[in-house]
C-alpha cells in the first residue's frame, strides 16, 4: 500500500517533536470525515467566511460538525500505554469517561492534541530548543492529564494545565502562514491561570527552536509579564508575541486600550496580515468580542513585513522559554485573515458551549465535589483545615456561621482526582484556583504546579478510614506512612512517631482523622 501524503506529514511531526507516540496506533486517524451532523463547529464558521482552519486543537469538543476522529492522546504511567480520546458523537464533546476508565488507578500525561483540519499539525512533546527543556535530552514535560476538570456543553472534560518547564510543538507543519501571509488565531483559556514568565503562547512561531529576530513569530501571549509590552490595570494581558517583542498594540511598551482580563474562561484573539494586526477578546462563557487593538503593525523595525516560519507551538515561546504557564481547552489557526464578523459568529459559538468550572457536588470525597475538612480531636473540633492569608502555609482554625467570608472560603477545598494516583485525591483551594494542598520538607501548604515530576506525588493522598475510628485520614502516596496531620495549628505530613515534632505519638490518631464537611464557601 502507497503511504498517503498526510501520513507521512504525521509521521515526520512527532518524530521532529521527539516524541515516543510517532506509531499510536490511534495516529493515523486524526483526518475530519465526511460524515455530516447538525450545527457548526468554530471550523465551520471560519469555512464559510473564506477563512479556513489550518489547525484546530481541542480536549474539549470537536471544532467541525463532522468531525469524528480523536481529540487528544494520554499515556498512562503504569505501563506506558497510550490511548486516544475521542468525542461522545460525531462532532460532539470530549469522552472524558474513556480517560478515566483508562488512566484509573495511575496517572496520565497527554501525549498528543490532535490536527482536526485534516492538515496534520498535530501537536506533540515539545523537543529542546535555544532553551532546554526539563524532560529527557531536553525536551518539554507532557501535561497531567487530571490538572484541568472542566464542563463543556454539560459534559465532564479535561484542558491541558501548562505549568512551567512544558510544552507542545510541531515544526513540520502544512498550511500554516509564513513571511508576510495572512492568518487568524483563537484560543480559550484560562484566565484565572497566569504568571510572568515567558511564555505562554498557542500559535505561530520559529520551525528551528530558536529567536530568529523580529517578526519571525505570530502567537497569542496571555499573562501579566511587563518585560517587553503590557496594557492597561495590572494584567493580565491578551498581548501578541512577535519574538522579542510581547506587543499589547503599536507601540513597543504600554498601550492603554489593551485592558487586564481575568475571566474564568476566555477567548483571546490575535490575528495579522500586511502591514495589519489585531487583538481581540472576551469572556467566553457569555457576550461579545472587544478589539483591543486593530491597525498597523509595531512601530519597530523588522516587524514590516513578517518573517513568519510556520510552526506551531502550545504553553511555550518560539525559543522554548519555558517559564511561563497557564491553562488551554481549544484553539485554532487559519488561513486569512478572518473578519471580525467572523470572529464574532465564532464567539458566539463559543458561549454556547457552556464552560464551566462550577463544582458538581459538595460535603463528598467525590471528585468535582467542594468539602470543608473538619479536626475530630478533642481541642479542636470547631477548627478546621485552611490555608494562611499571611502565607502558603497549611493550618487550622476555628471557622463558623459568623467568620469572615475570607475565612469561610480559605476553609473550602474542590477534591480532584488524585494527579499522580486517580484512585487517590488531590484538593485545590476553592478562593485561589491552581494552587493545590501539597507537602514540602513534610510541611503542608498551596502551592501552584512548579512543574517539577514531584509536584503530583505531592499534591496526592488516598483517603482511608480515620486513625481514630472517625472519619477519614489522609495518606501521602509518596510517604504511605504518614498522613496530613495538624499540630499546635499547624499543619503537617506526619508519622505515628519520628524525629520531627509533630510526628509525636501523643493524639496522632485523633489528630491524622479529618470529618469530611459541607463546605464553608
Amino acid at each position: 500500500m502507497i503511504e498517503q501524503p498526510w501520513i507521512r506529514r504525521v509521521r515526520r511531526a512527532l518524530f521532529a517533536a521527539g516524541g515516543t507516540v510517532a506509531l499510536a496506533a490511534g495516529l493515523l486517524t486524526a483526518t475530519a470525515t465526511a460524515s455530516q451532523t447538525a450545527g457548526q463547529g468554530p471550523c465551520d464558521i471560519y469555512a464559510a467566511g473564506g477563512t479556513p482552519c489550518v489547525a484546530a486543537h481541542s480536549t474539549t469538543r470537536a471544532l467541525y460538525a463532522a468531525y469524528d476522529g480523536p481529540l487528544y492522546q494520554v499515556r498512562r504511567a503504569s505501563d506506558n500505554t497510550v490511548k486516544d480520546i475521542g468525542a461522545l458523537s460525531t462532532g460532539g464533546y470530549a469522552n472524558a469517561a474513556a480517560q478515566d476508565s483508562f488512566c484509573a488507578g495511575t496517572s496520565c500525561v497527554i501525549t498528543v492534541i490532535y490536527d482536526e483540519s485534516g492538515k496534520g499539525n498535530h501537536l506533540a512533546q515539545a523537543p529542546r530548543g535555544h532553551f532546554p527543556g526539563p524532560a529527557a535530552g531536553g525536551s518539554d514535560n507532557l501535561a497531567n492529564a487530571f490538572e484541568a476538570p472542566v464542563t463543556a456543553g454539560g459534559h465532564k472534560a479535561y484542558g491541558v494545565y501548562v505549568a512551567p518547564g512544558t510544552g507542545y510543538r510541531n515544526n513540520h507543519t502544512a498550511g500554516i502562514a509564513t513571511g508576510d501571509q495572512p492568518e487568524g488565531m483563537y484560543a480559550i483559556l484560562d484566565g484565572t491561570h497566569f504568571n510572568g514568565g515567558c511564555c505562554f503562547d498557542y500559535g505561530n512561531a520559529e520551525t528551528t527552536g530558536n529567536d530568529d529576530g523580529n517578526g519571525t513569530m505570530e502567537a497569542i501571549y496571555f499573562g501579566n509579564n511587563k518585560g517587553w509590552g503590557y496594557g492597561s490595570g495590572n494584567g493580565p494581558w491578551v498581548m501578541a508575541d512577535l519574538e522579542n517583542g510581547l506587543f499589547s498594540g503599536v507601540n513597543q511598551h504600554f498601550n492603554a486600550n489593551d485592558p487586564s482580563v481575568d475571566n474564568r474562561f476566555l477567548t483571546a484573539m490575535v490575528k495579522g496580515g500586511s502591514n495589519q494586526w489585531a487583538i481581540r477578546g472576551g469572556n467566553a462563557q457569555s457576550g461579545s468580542l472587544s478589539t483591543y487593538y486593530s491597525g498597523v503593525r509595531p512601530n519597530l523595525s523588522g516587524y514590516n513585513p513578517m518573517k513568519k516560519q510556520g510552526a506551531i507551538i502550545l504553553g511555550i515561546g518560539g525559543d522554548n522559554s519555558i517559564s511561563g504557564a497557564g491553562t488551554f481547552y481549544e484553539g485554532v489557526m487559519t488561513s486569512g485573515y478572518p473578519s471580525d464578523a467572523t470572529e464574532n459568529a465564532v464567539q458566539a459559538n463559543i458561549t454556547a458551549v457552556g464552560y464551566s468550572s462550577a463544582p458538581t457536588g459538595t460535603g463528598t470525597l467525590t471528585p468535582g465535589s467542594r468539602v470543608s475538612l473538619q479536626a475530630t480531636t478533642g481541642c479542636c473540633t470547631s477548627h478546621y483545615l485552611r490555608h494562611d492569608d499571611a502565607d502558603n502555609k497549611v493550618v487550622i482554625s476555628a471557622v463558623n456561621s459568623s467568620s469572615p467570608a475570607t475565612d469561610k472560603a480559605d476553609a473550602t477545598w474542590i477534591v480532584r482526582a488524585g494527579l499522580a494516583n486517580t484512585s487517590c485525591l488531590t484538593f485545590e483551594s476553592a478562593n485561589v484556583p491552581g494552587r493545590f494542598l501539597r507537602h514540602y520538607a513534610y510541611e503542608l501548604n498551596v502551592s501552584a504546579d512548579d512543574g517539577g515530576g514531584a509536584f503530583a506525588q505531592d499534591a496526592t493522598f488516598c483517603p482511608t478510614p480515620g486513625n481514630s475510628g472517625v472519619g477519614n485520614s489522609f495518606r501521602s502516596v509518596n510517604y504511605p506512612t504518614k498522613y496530613i496531620r495538624h499540630y499546635n495549628f499547624a499543619a503537617y505530613l506526619a508519622g505515628n512517631g519520628g524525629s520531627n515534632a509533630w510526628d509525636s505519638t501523643s493524639s496522632w490518631a485523633q489528630d491524622t482523622s479529618w470529618l469530611t464537611a459541607s463546605p464553608w464557601s
